[in-house]
């Protein structure tokens, strides 16, 4: 029974489908009234019926389904009941047909399914609001000057500059809206009068105004705490010297008391008469005094020292001091590291001669305080001096054993080198010798001493020099000074294993011809006399070898003892030790010399100098 219901069913709905089928199989040629005359007349009530057209229209879809489904159970009564078209197979068929009739077919697809109600569209944006005016990257307006101007990428994209660089740096180098392949360098700064774009060219002007305002603002407090850190070292300065020359009042006082009582030395045999001690002068707090030398011409000693101001004014200079009244004046920057060597010649416009070991070997004016000339040697100078037959000539002693020989005239380079012939060792010291009418040695040359021995550069005629290797110890030697009246020359040896004092040999320099026919001659120096200090010599130090301040034709020999901070005396002739010149430091340099028939005798410490009167 319940098979016979299902396809009972199945038949009402073939029934019903060739019904709609046979509605829909009109004529072509039949008029649009003539067809809807016939289906018009049940339809009136459509309208007020149309819940149950879509009841049946649900009961179709139905009876459909369960007829697909008796399909799978029976299969013999699905092959003699013949299948129905699907209800899409019908919809397919009725809309291939030409719709004739308009307005049923849209009745019909209206009931089928009912049409929703149109939504209002959304009102179109303006054109200026779809372009934008915002970074896509911080939502921040762009601006047209600036960090943050206009820029694009060659996709076309617009980005605030500083957002697109730094998303192109941190990320792998694509556009953020499109993903395109880009890099800094397609950054383009866009110019645009029709964008809109926030104005702040004055915001970076005051910007800009603020920024240079704090810099100088910086400046000046930087400044000022230069200024106050300046005043508080030169008033500890200042205090310093007031204690030192308290110091050396009391130091003055004791030592008027126990002069009688002790007379520091020796007396020789021509005088009883010895130095006094006359002023110590404080050149350079700090140290770094090196050597000293005396200008005949304008009465003044001069003493280098590193510069005061090191942090303004750095590298090295001299400090002159006037040899009237002992006191030291103003300082005179010449070179950028340590001074070796300093020395006068015999002209009257006081020009001196500095060597120093930043390659230069520099000639300055004392009357203006100016550098007029610089030669720049290649190599650091160690020593240097004048020639004094000829005051155009000036010489440098190097660091490899070479002496270069200069013309005043000449301010391009030197002019001769004279070439070591033994070692390449320092050339600590460097004298000239004048012609002079002498029978030991009545010809001039150039004395050279390294620290492996000491050479006689003979001057021929021009620039033409014959070297004479002179009798020195090998090894040792820390200077060789010259005595040019007695043709005199003091070697200086540092303690040894055999000799284990310091020791000043005097020697006489001679010559002698090198044949019976040939006009050479031979140059020789000859131990006279020896003189010894303490066991301690770490410094290369300067001493000094000249004539007594008697005038009797006898020698002082005067070095510097490290052991004891002083300078010994010597009489050269007999060997004795005169005097004995105590310092606080170990001594240096030794500069004899004589202002308005006074001779007077300077000792240089690293600190300060000494100045002792005959």
């Amino acid at each position: 029974a319940r098979r016979q219901q299902r396809v009972g069913g199945s038949q009402r709905t073939v029934s019903a489908s060739a019904a709609l089928e046979s509605y829909f199989q009109i004529s072509r040629t039949q008029e649009p009234a003539a067809v809807a005359a016939p289906r018009l007349e049940p339809s009136h009530n459509l309208g007020d019926n149309q819940g149950h057209s879509s009841d049946e229209t649900i009961e179709v879809s139905d009876s459909d389904s369960s007829t697909s489904a008796e399909e799978e159970e029976l299969d013999a009564g699905a092959q003699e009941t013949p299948t129905p078209p699907s209800l899409g197979d019908q919809v397919k068929e009725m809309f291939s047909l030409p719709l004739c009739i308009s307005s049923i077919n849209a009745f019909s697809i209206n009931a089928l399914y009912p049409a929703k109600k149109a939504e209002p569209l959304a009102p179109a944006a303006p054109l200026d609001e779809e372009e934008g005016d915002t970074c896509a990257i911080c939502f921040e307006q762009w601006t047209n000057a600036g960090g943050h101007r206009l820029s694009a990428l060659r996709c076309g994209h617009l980005f605030g500059y500083t957002c697109i660089e730094k998303w192109l740096k941190g990320q792998a180098g694509k556009c953020p809206q499109c993903n395109k392949k880009a890099k800094r360098s397609d950054i383009v700064i866009l110019y645009a009068r029709t964008l809109k774009a926030l104005d702040t060219s004055e915001q970076e002007r005051m910007k800009s105004s603020l920024e240079k305002e704090q810099m100088l603002r910086r400046q000046a407090e930087l400044e000022s705490a230069q200024s106050r850190l300046q005043l508080q070292v030169l008033t500890d300065e200042c205090s310093k010297l007031r204690r030192q020359v308290q110091e050396l009042k009391a130091l003055v006082a004791q030592h008027s008391v126990a002069a009688p009582q002790h007379p520091g030395g020796l007396p020789c045999s021509q005088s009883q008469r010895r130095y006094q001690f006359e002023k110590a002068v404080a050149v350079s707090q700090a140290g770094g005094c090196r050597v000293m030398a005396f200008c005949d011409a304008l009465s003044c000693l001069v003493v280098s020292q590193p510069s005061p101001q090191s942090t303004f004014v750095p590298g090295c200079g001299v400090k002159m001091m006037s040899a009237a009244n002992l006191k030291s004046s103003q300082y005179i920057p010449i070179h950028s590291k340590q001074i070796r060597g300093l020395a006068f010649g015999s002209r009257a416009d006081g020009l001196l001669l500095s060597a120093a070991l930043d390659n230069t070997l520099k000639l300055t004016s004392l009357a203006t305080n100016t550098v007029v000339q610089t030669y720049n040697t290649g190599r650091p100078v160690w020593s240097c001096c004048w020639c004094l037959d000829d005051t155009n000539y000036i010489y440098a002693g190097l660091v490899n054993g070479s002496v270069m020989v200069y013309d005043l005239r000449d301010t391009s380079s030197h002019v001769q080198e004279l070439t070591p012939q033994k070692s390449r060792c320092p050339m600590v010291s460097l004298s000239y010798l004048p012609r002079m009418a002498s029978a030991s040695l009545p010809y001039g040359g150039i004395i050279a001493g390294t620290l492996e021995g000491a050479c006689f550069w003979e001057q021929k005629a021009g620039t033409s020099y014959r070297p004479h290797h002179l009798l020195v110890e090998p090894g040792g030697c820390i200077d060789i000074q010259t005595e040019v009246t007695t043709r005199h020359c003091l070697a200086t040896y540092r303690p040894s294993k055999n000799n284990p004092c310091v020791r000043c040999v005097m020697m006489e320099l001679s010559c002698s011809p090198l044949t019976e026919a040939s006009e050479d001659v031979v140059c020789s120096s000859n131990p006279v006399q020896t003189f010894s200090a303490g066991p301690t010599c770490k410094l290369l130090t300067k001493n000094a070898i000249f004539q007594s301040p008697e005038e009797d034709g006898s020698i002082f020999v005067c070095a510097g003892d490290e052991a004891s901070n002083s300078a010994m005396l010597w009489d050269a002739a007999s060997g004795t030790l005169l005097q004995k010149l105590q310092a606080d430091l170990p001594v240096l340099d030794i500069c004899p010399f004589e202002v308005n028939q006074t001779s007077l005798l300077a000792t240089l410490t690293e600190k300060m100098v000494k100045i002792y009167s005959w």
